[in-house]
């Protein structure tokens, strides 16, 4: 699908890792990226901030994920890339909440043990920041590699979604 933008619409999400920019046409999100990292800012003011019901609805999902109320989003996603990119970003979202991957076992899921720097590149192309949780894959040694929004905001969101799920466990006597 080519994105028109003419039927493009922008909704600004302030959060506590920096303002979220979240891209929509009239049928799905096809990108969520941190402001300060986008590229072509003509972008985000030439929609004028004009939001839609999709770009809302993301807004509210967002919101409830920083606000450690939800794990899991449902919105309609159309990321572009190419087969292999929709492949990869497809397996990333099977990623629990809370939990990590190694791009080596990413790649494993995807059936093709050998593409683990494809992999690598393709969740460095991922348009749709949080929601496709590309911040869910690790290096092998455990350390924190590459991440378009930047390390520092890997390690809050990982680090957000492993206190929550601690803090959700319920302990009892044996």
């Amino acid at each position: 699908m080519n994105i028109n933008m003419a039927t493009s619409f922008f909704s600004l999400l302030p959060t506590p890792i920096g303002d979220l920019g979240i891209f929509a046409n009239s049928d799905a999100i096809y990108r969520i990226e941190f402001v300060d990292r986008i590229k072509d800012y003509d972008l985000m003011n030439t929609n004028d901030h004009k939001e839609n019901d999709i770009t809302l609805l993301a807004k509210q999902q967002l919101t409830q994920y920083f606000s450690a109320d939800r794990t899991t989003f449902d919105l309609p996603l159309a990321p572009q890339g190419t087969p292999f990119r929709q492949q990869t970003w497809q397996a990333l979202q099977k990623i629990p909440y809370g939990e990590t991957r190694y791009y080596s076992q990413q790649a494993e899921f995807m059936n093709n043990k050998k593409a683990v720097r494809a992999v690598g590149a393709a969740n460095g192309a991922n348009p749709i920041a949080i929601v496709i949780p590309c911040h869910r894959v690790i290096g092998k040694d455990g350390s924190l590699t590459g991440y378009a929004g930047g390390l520092h905001r890997k390690a809050w969101l990982l680090n957000f979604e492993q206190t929550l799920l601690q803090n959700q466990q319920v302990f009892t006597l044996g």
